[in-house]
C-alpha cells in the first residue's frame, strides 16, 4: 500500500465521519429516537469525553485538552501508518488516523464529538457512537488481523525446530 492510499484511506475515512454526522445534525433532534431496524435507533447525541463516553466528567468543557491528547495519538498513528509494512497494519493504522481526525474536528468546530449511532438490546444500549469509531474499531482489528498470520508463521517455524 503506497503512501498515496494511506492518504485516500484516512480521507475517506475522516469524509465519510463528516458527511454522516452533518446528516445526523440536520435531520436528528438531540434525545430523540429514530427506528431503523430492531435493535438500531438512530439518536443524536454529544460526546465531551473520549470513546463511549469515557472520562466525559473529567473532560467537561475542556474540547481543546482533548484535541490536544488526541492529536500527539493521531500523529504518531499516522507515523505508524506510513512506517508499517504489512498492509492490513497500515490500513488499520490509516482508518485510525482518519477517524481520529473525524473527532477532533467535531471538538474544534463544536467542542464535542456527534454521536449518532445507537445499538440496544432489550433495555441495554450501546453508548453512542459515529462513524469515526467504526473506523478506529475496524482500524484496530486491521492490526490485530496483520499479527494472526505472522504469529502463525512464527510457531510453525519453531515447531519445525
Amino acid at each position: 500500500m503506497s503512501a498515496r492510499w494511506i492518504a485516500a484511506l484516512i480521507c475517506a475515512a475522516l469524509l465519510a465521519d463528516q458527511i454522516t454526522k452533518a446528516a445526523a445534525l440536520t435531520w436528528l433532534s438531540v434525545g430523540e429516537f429514530a427506528p431503523v431496524l430492531p435493535g438500531f435507533n438512530l439518536t443524536l447525541g454529544f460526546n465531551e469525553g473520549s470513546s463511549f463516553g469515557m472520562f466525559s466528567g473529567a473532560m467537561a468543557g475542556r474540547p481543546f485538552m482533548m484535541v490536544a491528547l488526541t492529536g500527539v495519538l493521531t500523529l504518531a498513528f499516522a507515523i505508524m501508518a506510513f512506517r508499517a509494512r504489512p498492509y492490513l497494519e497500515r490500513a488499520g493504522f490509516a482508518l485510525i488516523v482518519g477517524g481520529a481526525l473525524g473527532n477532533i474536528v467535531d471538538r474544534i468546530r463544536q467542542g464535542a464529538v456527534t454521536d449518532f449511532l445507537d445499538l440496544y438490546w432489550r433495555n441495554w444500549h450501546w453508548p453512542t457512537f459515529n462513524g469515526a469509531d467504526i473506523a478506529i474499531t475496524l482500524g484496530a482489528l486491521f492490526i490485530l488481523a496483520a499479527f494472526v498470520p505472522l504469529r502463525r508463521r512464527k510457531e510453525s517455524a519453531l515447531d519445525q525446530s
